[in-house]
């Protein structure tokens, strides 16, 4: 019998027999009740994991089948919908729900909800999604909840479908029969031929949509015209529900929300080319910026003032300076153009038919194209004149003779005013806007939400989506978003700051500060001292300067990191007004605003301080001069702009002096201030043409062919390519290209060595190559690889002069990645971690600097840290370092005694001349050349000419071969005129054996000598530049090859770099996911361009978006922006093809297993299967990972001090025990690293560390205590996580941050979780179903030393102990450590043999001991001690008298007042 009783039961309609009777019991349920056994089916393979959810809890243990997890079915999307499921609330519609027409018979009619919508629609054949949408409006229309019910969904639908439409075909055809050429059917006639005589070739294809709908039967043909007219009329019942608010009284929210949904959509079409081509004349044609700016919504201050903010981008959007049919950016030539043609039509149409306006007509534009103008000439008219002219110009409909308009003056008027106003141009609006946030945009919520945003409701926030219109668009986004996340920071800082200093309202009307601020001071003075003319052009002052005095009465260090402010810095000007009295306490929860009555923020900018004289103390090399006192004046820079808007107000309309009024300064961490920096850096982008590579601008914008710019399409791909020292062996070059055939020009296998050049079978951009006469190249030519191995030139006989070589085995991915490298075009890597991308980034480079030595590489990362890996490994190969060079702050934690910051590389640069010209003079010492010919480069460069050069050539011409004669191998060595000077190399330089190899001996010390006097010619500069700053220019410009910067250096330095003629051909970008899109695009235009042109040849970007995305604090600008997506990220959306690493050598492949399931095709390198630290188990543990799970700990389980500060404290002392028991078994403490997901936790971790264990010897501190995000990018071989939360998942749900904990470790991953929240996560289900197949309390095998010899996965021969709980692992530990220190003291001579393997009996090998009580097993925890500290004393590491000292062991947290054993605690305390 097959069945399911939790399922429904037979059908008994009488529900007295159902219910009384029991009718309705199948047998099958009886059966089940009596107790008969059953056989419970127990995996389900029908639904995603999460809708089985939804009923598993019914049955004992539903799982799921693996496909449900594997399938792309499974895995994708709903289209069109946020949720795989949701429950929809319905409301009452028309103050009715559930309704009874007939007994039983119910219905439920509302406003419909999507599923609703589309199930009703599904039942009259609505197939496509549009007739789905128009149907939902149609059902919508007559409720105010349903209209915003529709707005919101088709919002959210429009929004998706936009990021979607370039991703999917089947979205992408139907958005394009929405928004496409037959939509200008909803245009007024007249209207319509004006836009197809603009665009000549239109009006076939309009002809052609003609004929087509003349082919249509009627049904066709009516449903073709509603697609077309669906926008259009959307826009017009937005237009009647917005003109239904009325300007003052109660207003429904509902109508206010929806209005602001509908300009969010409005603005969401107009911002991507493939929409605004074809809707933005729609648009225009139906006036709605002109209904909106004239509506009672707009006069609202409050409820309107979202709506305002919106409309204002949509209107910027709609004049927004580009061709909307080419995609073209408009000059500002052409916009003028565009401006003045829009008034000639005017003046043309007032001169011909209105004679009113004659004196209009015969003005010159400039006189007559601002608003007031305007207002003035067509005020006076009546509404049937102003109609008219309107008409004339397309913009309205003609009124038949005797008819009056319907439009209101005011409407008509505002149309005229608006289309022929002057518009300030996009770039002088930017110029004018001020850098520094103001107090009015700080805390605007529409603008810069607060971090309790709830993602409901849409911002005022542009957005980055997959599509830019122009490049000035990409900057513009980019701009405002980098400005307001700035100012969420910013925001964060003063709030924090003026909280602590507490400002109160003191008896006498003033201000009193009753706290105190490391980063704020009060202001005792200050004073405006210059306010510069302004630049020829400007209306703002060129500079502005002031005075700022405040009092240092503070801590030393606090007033060093004062006086230690640097030109540059910024800081805040601050002033409060506080009304509450002295006393009154700071609610974190009441707006900052109000509490502490602040009025005025004024950023300003540090010129330094000033001496006793009042002159600025100028940085330099000399100490700063000590000053007297504790007062401190600082110089400032204002922003001109902002000052020239304050004086402007102040002057126009009476509003007080704003810098009068400044009574806080305050300052802000170096590294996180950095903002006006970068914001100037894309301002003045805006500013220039810039010109990035023809084969790149439109994979920047998101348009055309991903993959036009993969070397395969380049039409300047390169056929022969030396790897150099890429392949280790010809075996090896076979087995990275599967499916070639490999051709090797020279027969001799003993030849068969690298390097080897590689000739390429070249296709051309879109067909099949030809070959020179026309033919077609067969298949199996175009499968074909010539190999042709060559010998590095001998480069002289010193060991030194011996080229380093690659040792590391690339796999044929990473082989297809360095190719692509080397080759023109973009490159995109995407490495899984411990897949080798920064092996395969220092490659590149490697193949860069000897195949194409005239051509300079960029090296930019997004952290210091990523970049000193890099040259660290860049070190080790083939390049002489007298071409690397790295920028910006970092290169001290390089782990190396070389220096190669700039000033670094000139010193290098000055003592390398003076060893090589001591080389010269020990050259001419040989030669025996009289004077002194190694004084400068220039006399060693004559030397070399005349006397070197003379020399060699005779030399030549003695031993070359002449004629038919064969050569004599003697007179390769006796003829050789630098014996002497060789005479330090090792003997014999010439081996005799052949002609040939002497020959090539002799060439390879030619070459040694040829080498010192070109770089002395390279060196020659320096002696000619005096001053370090020159040679470090000149250095930058024309020495170096490889230059090295982080991402934020190259954004703070790019106008700087552009000025000196930084020059580059090839970029390699390195941790791309990680690097916020403008700072990513940034690096391309550190140079000028050549002739027009950009030099960029490569670009290379290596990352993984699977890892986690560039930090964005606000929540708001992270997702409703989508602010957090990187370029990289963006370009694999987009479909730019990637290389794929696939194969990691990092981890064990168990701990693989825990993330490769988010990768393609992610195996295993064969040492992870083959080296000893991965076969090797992890000494004392069962299993190479566990999760453990974690209960609540005196009652509490995660807390929150403050707001987002999470903290778990029975977390964070099981994962210090468990990193003690590690140290405890031999362990070295700097192979283990404790991570966390919050910053809370860390701290925690930390305090907890620094009690128990932080001085002690024995144990000491991890690696490092920090959190998943910030250990991204590094590793280590021992991982205990802390995933805190025991409330709600938090932002572990994002699988990418689940990828990067899994991932950090190689040996033994440990994770400390309340396993009953996270193994439900849907998100995080492939990990968890893994992790929690093994037992969720700790395994334990305390008698097993570091390092074991067990392998791994093999049983302990040990016992195995359980762990239950935390505190029960903190007393474990804690007596272990005891029981050691007690034992070492006893035997301070020997150690005998433990006792505790004597007198008890030997455990079996699979015997699992839980460990109960805190004596329990600590005989052999005894033991254990014993045998731990004789490795130590053993090792040298610690001595007894120095345990002696380290005895005391801190309270351990799994005992209270309630213990039993509580006294040996207390003398352990004293």
């Amino acid at each position: 019998m097959i069945g399911d009783h939790h399922q429904l039961p037979p059908v008994i309609k009488n529900m007295a027999f159902q219910k009384y009777s029991n009718m309705e019991q199948s047998l099958f349920t009886r059966f089940v009740r009596v107790g008969v056994p059953t056989v419970d089916l127990d995996a389900q393979g029908r639904a995603r994991a999460s809708l089985c959810n939804l009923y598993n809890w019914r049955y004992k243990n539903l799982g799921n089948l693996p496909h449900v997890q594997l399938l792309p079915e499974f895995r994708t999307a709903n289209a069109g919908f946020l949720y795989d499921f949701q429950l929809i609330n319905v409301e009452d519609f028309n103050g009715v729900g559930e309704s009874e027409p007939n007994p039983y018979f119910y219905q439920l009619t509302s406003c419909m909800s999507l599923r609703a919508a589309i199930a009703l629609a599904k039942t009259y054949n609505l197939s496509s999604t549009w007739e789905i949408l128009e149907y939902f409006c149609a059902v919508t229309r007559y409720s105010k909840k349903g209209q915003n019910t529709f707005l919101s969904f088709s919002n959210a639908y429009w929004k998706h479908r936009w990021s979607k439409m370039r991703e999917v075909d089947l979205i992408r055809g139907q958005v394009q029969q929405l928004i496409s050429l037959p939509m200008w059917m909803a245009l007024q006639p007249n209207r319509l031929e004006q836009e197809l005589k603009k665009t000549p070739k239109l009006k076939k294809f309009w002809n052609l949509i003609k004929k087509n709908d003349a082919k249509m039967d009627e049904e066709s043909r009516m449903q073709a015209y509603r697609e077309r007219r669906f926008l259009s009329q959307l826009i017009q019942k937005f237009i009647s529900v917005l003109k239904s608010i009325p300007v003052s009284g109660p207003i429904s929210m509902d109508k206010v929300h929806y209005c602001e949904r509908f300009i969010e959509l409005m603005l969401d079409l107009e911002a991507l080319l493939p929409t605004r081509r074809w809707f933005n004349t729609v648009l225009d044609d139906s006036h709605l910026v002109v209904h909106c700016y004239l509506s009672s919504l707009a006069k609202r201050e409050k409820e309107g003032h979202l709506f305002c903010q919106l409309l204002d981008m949509l209107k910027f959007y709609t004049g927004f300076e580009i061709n909307d049919q080419t995609g073209n950016a408009l000059t500002e030539n052409e916009m003028t153009t565009i401006h003045y043609d829009r008034i000639t039509s005017l003046q043309r149409a007032a001169f011909a038919h209105f004679p009113e306006l004659y004196d209009f007509a015969l003005s010159n534009v400039a006189a007559v194209d601002t608003r007031d103008a305007l207002v003035k000439l067509f005020g006076p008219l009546s509404s049937n004149v102003l109609h008219q002219v309107a008409s004339y110009l397309c913009l309205l409909p003609p009124l038949a003779e005797g008819q009056d308009t319907s439009h209101e003056k005011e409407f008509l008027l505002e149309l005229l005013v608006s289309r022929h106003e002057r518009r300030i141009s996009q770039i002088q609006q930017l110029n004018q806007m001020p850098l520094y946030p103001t107090e009015k945009i700080i805390w605007d919520e529409n603008i810069v939400p607060t971090e309790y945003y709830s993602g409901e409701g849409c911002l005022a926030l542009p957005k980055l989506n997959l599509q830019f219109l122009t490049l000035h668009d990409y900057l513009l986004r980019n701009f405002n978003l980098f400005r307001l996340e700035s100012t969420y920071e910013i925001r964060q800082d003063i709030e924090d700051s003026v909280s602590r200093m507490k400002p109160w309202l003191s008896e006498y009307g003033g201000v009193v500060f009753g706290g105190w601020a490391r980063m704020a001071q009060p202001i005792v003075s200050f004073t405006v001292v210059e306010v510069a003319k302004p630049n020829i052009g400007e209306n703002w002052p060129m500079r502005v300067r002031a005075d700022v005095t405040i009092n240092l009465n503070v801590r030393d260090n606090i007033k060093d990191e004062w006086e230690g402010l640097r030109k540059h810095d910024v800081c805040f000007l601050i002033t409060v007004r506080p009304m509450q009295p002295y006393g009154t306490k700071f609610d974190r929860r009441q707006p900052f605003v109000e509490q502490t009555g602040l009025v005025y923020v004024r950023g300003c900018e540090i010129q330094g301080m000033l001496d006793e004289k009042g002159r600025v103390i100028e940085e330099g090399p000399e100490p700063k001069p000590r000053l007297k006192g504790d007062c401190r004046t600082y110089r400032v820079f204002l922003d001109p702009n902002q000052y020239q808007q304050d004086m402007t107000n102040t002057i126009q309309n009476g509003a007080e002096d704003v810098y009068e009024t400044f009574n806080i300064i305050m300052r802000r961490k170096p590294k996180e201030n950095n903002f006006k920096a970068l914001l100037e850096t894309i301002r003045n982008l805006m500013n220039t043409d810039c010109v990035v590579p023809d084969w790149l601008h439109d994979i920047i914008l998101g348009y055309g062919d991903p993959s036009s710019a993969h070397y395969s399409k380049m039409p300047n791909q390169i056929a022969t390519l030396d790897f150099n020292d890429t392949f280790l062996s010809i075996d090896h070059l076979k087995a990275s290209f599967p499916g070639y055939n490999v051709k090797v020009t020279v027969d001799n296998p003993d030849l068969h060595v690298p390097p080897f050049r590689i000739t390429f079978p070249m296709k051309g951009g879109k067909g099949t190559k030809r070959k020179e006469d026309g033919s077609e190249e067969n298949p199996e030519e175009a499968k074909t690889l010539i190999v042709e191995p060559h010998v590095i030139p001998n480069r002289g006989p010193y060991p030194y002069n011996q080229p380093k070589r690659n040792t590391i085995q690339f796999t044929h991915t990473q082989i297809e990645a360095i190719r692509a490298g080397m080759q023109p075009g973009l490159t995109m890597v995407v490495g899984p971690p411990g897949t080798g991308k920064t092996d395969v980034a220092v490659q590149i480079i490697s193949n860069l600097y000897h195949n194409f030595p005239e051509q300079r590489t960029l090296i930019v990362t997004h952290s210091n840290q990523a970049l000193n890996q890099l040259f660290e490994k860049i070190m080790a190969l083939d390049i002489d370092e007298r071409h690397l060079l790295r920028l910006g702050h970092g290169e001290e934690e390089l782990e190396t005694e070389k220096d190669f910051s700039r000033y670094g590389r000139v010193n290098y640069v000055l003592a390398r001349r003076l060893e090589l010209l001591r080389e010269v003079g020990r050259l001419q010492e040989s030669l025996g050349v009289p004077g002194d010919v190694s004084y400068t480069c220039e006399t060693a460069g004559h030397f070399f000419l005349y006397q070197v050069m003379s020399r060699w050539e005779e030399y030549i011409s003695k031993v070359k071969v002449k004629g038919g004669k064969s050569p004599d191998v003697a007179d390769v060595s006796s003829f050789f005129p630098f014996h002497q000077y060789f005479a330090n190399a090792p003997q014999p330089v010439f081996k005799g054996k052949s002609y040939e190899e002497d020959m090539e001996i002799a060439e390879g010390c030619f070459r040694h000598i040829k080498k010192i006097f070109t770089q002395l010619e390279e060196f020659r500069a320096f002696e000619l530049l005096r001053s370090g700053l020159d040679r470090s220019k000149y250095l930058l410009v024309k020495e170096a090859k490889i230059i090295a910067m982080t991402c934020t250096h190259a954004a703070l330095k790019r106008r700087d770099l552009v000025e000196l003629g930084f020059k580059y051909d090839n970029i390699l970008m390195e941790e791309s996911a990680q690097i916020l899109e403008i700072e990513t695009f940034i690096p391309l235009l550190l140079q000028n361009p050549q002739d027009g042109f950009s030099r960029l040849k490569r670009w290379i970007m290596i990352g993984d978006h699977h890892q986690l995305p560039p930090v964005i604090k606000n929540m708001a600008f992270q997702k409703y922006s989508n602010m957090e997506q990187s370029l990289f990220t963006r370009f694999v959306r987009v479909g730019v093809p990637t290389v794929d690493l696939d194969a990691q050598g990092r981890a064990r492949a168990s701990l693989c297993n825990l993330y490769n399931w988010r990768y393609k095709n992610l195996g295993n390198l064969p040492h992870v299967q083959l080296l000893p630290e991965f076969r090797t188990a992890n000494a004392g543990f069962l299993y190479d990972f566990q999760l453990i799970n974690v209960e609540d700990f005196n009652g509490v389980g995660e807390s929150e001090p403050n707001p987002y500060f999470y903290q778990n404290l029975g977390e964070a002392e099981y994962v210090v025990a468990v990193f003690m028991y590690m140290c405890l078994l031999g362990y070295p403490a700097d192979r283990i690293s404790i991570l966390t997901t919050y910053n809370g936790q860390k701290h925690l971790i930390r305090d907890v560390i620094n009690q128990r264990c932080g001085n002690n010897p024995l144990i000491g501190r991890p690696n490092k205590v920090t959190t998943v995000d910030r250990f991204q990018g590094q590793q280590n071989d021992y991982i205990l996580l802390s995933l805190v939360r025991t409330k709600a998942v938090g932002h572990l749900r994002d699988v990418r941050r689940l990828v990067v904990a899994m991932s950090r470790a190689r040996l033994g991953l440990y994770i400390f979780a309340r396993v009953s929240l996270f193994q439900n996560c849907f998100e995080l289900t492939p990990a968890f179903s893994q992790l929690t197949a093994r037992p969720l309390h700790l395994h334990i095998v305390p008698t097993e030393c570091f390092p074991t010899a067990r392998q791994n996965g093999e049983r302990p021969a040990h016992q195995i102990h359980v762990i239950k709980n935390m505190p029960q692992m903190a007393n474990f530990v804690y007596n272990m450590y005891m029981h050691m220190i007690q034992s070492t003291r006893h035997h301070q001579q020997y150690l005998l043999p433990p006792p505790a393997m004597i007198e008890e009996p030997e455990p079996t090998q699979t015997g699992e001991t839980e460990v109960e009580g805190e004596g329990q097993g600590m005989q052999e925890d005894a033991a254990e001690g014993s045998e731990v500290v004789e490795e130590v004393m053993k090792e040298g590491e610690l001595n007894v008298d120095e345990m002696d000292e380290h005895r005391k062991m801190p309270e351990h947290p799994g005992r209270d007042s309630d213990s039993g054993d509580s006294e040996p605690e207390n003398d352990i305390e004293k």
